[in-house]
């Protein structure tokens, strides 16, 4: 009798976790659609990336004193070239000065380094002041173009009104969403660590974002 494969581990998710879904199917979306425009981020630099975080519907209050807010997933690949499952988290920071209106904006963040997306894993993680971070260079071949750029660990890029560009976002905080990570994966006091190492997630919703980034930016990391 021919051995039994041993079955194929997979991590548990919760299909009824309908926000925590629709937030990751965003997230594939705004990644298809800055895909396919000029200005978008080079495959080049995903290939050689770390990490990723998309904040689909980011917003930007303001009336003297203006803040961000917005809620997203973060990813961190694997030594194989694979992508972790995603962990939910928030993105919050103020920014100073005379603004008026509301802007929603899709926010991206791309880590160049190992130890910059493993920040993640702390629960609490501030862009500028736990990894250099700055305006990300846009365009098919697009390249670092400044020693600034050339030291950052992070680079972050915003879409907003049709708009894509790198954008600055020192001091702005990136915070661990506890109960997001427990609705979706049905277990409580799960961390990021442990949704990072874990086995692949069986979401459909996860399953069609990890395969449209490894078509994205599919070479593994260099460093």
């Amino acid at each position: 009798m021919p051995p039994v494969p041993a079955p194929v581990m997979e991590t548990p998710f919760n299909p009824m976790a309908i926000d925590e879904i629709s937030k990751i199917n965003a997230a594939t979306e705004v990644l298809q659609e800055i895909s396919g425009i000029p200005e978008g981020i080079s495959p080049d630099l995903l290939s050689n990336a770390y990490g990723i975080v998309i904040i689909p519907g980011t917003i930007k209050l303001g009336f003297f004193f203006g803040g961000r807010f917005g809620t997203g997933i973060a990813m961190m690949r694997n030594e194989n070239g694979s992508w972790s499952n995603p962990s939910f988290l928030y993105l919050g920071g103020g920014s100073f000065g005379l603004q008026f209106g509301a802007i929603s904006s899709d926010i991206i963040l791309v880590f160049k380094t190992r130890k910059s997306v493993m920040g993640l894993t702390k629960g609490n993680f501030t862009l500028g002041a736990d990894a250099a971070v700055a305006a990300g260079p846009v365009g098919r071949h697009a390249e670092a173009s400044t020693d600034w750029q050339l030291k950052a660990e992070i680079y972050s890029y915003a879409r907003s009104r049709g708009f894509f560009a790198g954008i600055s976002l020192d001091g702005s905080v990136l915070a661990i969403d506890t109960n997001a990570n427990e609705n979706f994966y049905g277990k409580s006091a799960i961390n990021s660590s442990q949704i990072f190492a874990g086995a692949p997630s069986a979401s459909p919703a996860v399953i069609k974002l990890k395969n449209f980034l490894s078509q994205y930016a599919s070479a593994l990391p260099k460093e």
